[in-house]
């Protein structure tokens, strides 16, 4: 089965912005794979001047949710955790829509095997900024208070986010109007809200580890297709 994959655009943000960035883009992806009844509903995001569409499924939002929360207790358990895969600080979270089907059953098991048919990067370089110690000297805190200078960069670094998070989702609506051969037929004919089944995948333990399974992925899946 052809999977493809689509690398998103590696995005610069700070911890307190991860929620409401990956809110925004995994919504986004799964509001373009849902398929029947949607009753789109959209939302603001209170730090950029966005606006994306969910699809309204109390399920979707609720497991996206849940896996944002735990990528965010993971970077804060390991702020300064490096990919070994890739040697650089940048976090994956992978996004993938698949197929279930019985594998040919054996005298004990009767193995339900995914075929993945679409994979998304989210890649994210979580910035690290030195925070200020009442017990630092004044010469140190000279150091490292940014002051109004300071302050410019953090508002042109927001605006620079806001302006690449945009070309993310407008990397995602390229990539949904030009692959559409490999999406599998609709699994269910009911009148409501049909999602493909999916997983998200964040780091586990060890960066090393959740590398080795993008690898084992794209070995089985073949060489994939890349949108950048």
């Amino acid at each position: 089965m052809n999977c493809e994959v689509c690398q998103l655009k590696e995005l610069e943000v700070e911890q307190f912005e991860i929620r409401e960035v990956l809110r925004c883009i995994l919504h986004t992806i799964v509001f373009h794979r849902a398929l029947g009844l949607v009753r789109p509903r959209d939302i603001d995001l209170e730090l950029f001047d966005i606006t994306y569409v969910q699809c309204g499924d109390i399920e979707v939002e609720k497991k996206i949710d849940e896996k944002i929360e735990q990528f965010i207790n993971w970077v804060e358990k390991h702020p300064n955790k490096k990919s070994q895969v890739l040697n650089c600080c940048i976090f994956h979270i992978c996004l993938s829509f698949y197929q279930e089907k019985n594998k040919q059953a054996s005298w004990f098991t009767n193995k339900i095997e995914r075929f993945y048919w679409e994979q998304w990067y989210i890649n994210l370089h979580v910035a690290q900024h030195i925070k200020i110690h009442s017990g630092k000297t004044h010469q140190q805190k000279v150091l490292v208070d940014p002051g109004e200078n300071g302050l410019d960069e953090r508002i042109i670094r927001r605006t620079t986010l806001e302006s690449s998070l945009r070309e993310v989702l407008f990397q995602v609506i390229k990539f949904v109007n030009e692959k559409k051969d490999h999406v599998p037929a609709i699994p269910s004919p009911d009148c409501g809200v049909v999602i493909f089944p999916y997983e998200i995948t964040i780091p586990s333990s060890s960066d090393s580890a959740f590398g080795m399974d993008m690898i084992k992925r794209m070995l089985q899946t073949g060489h994939p297709t890349m949108l950048s």
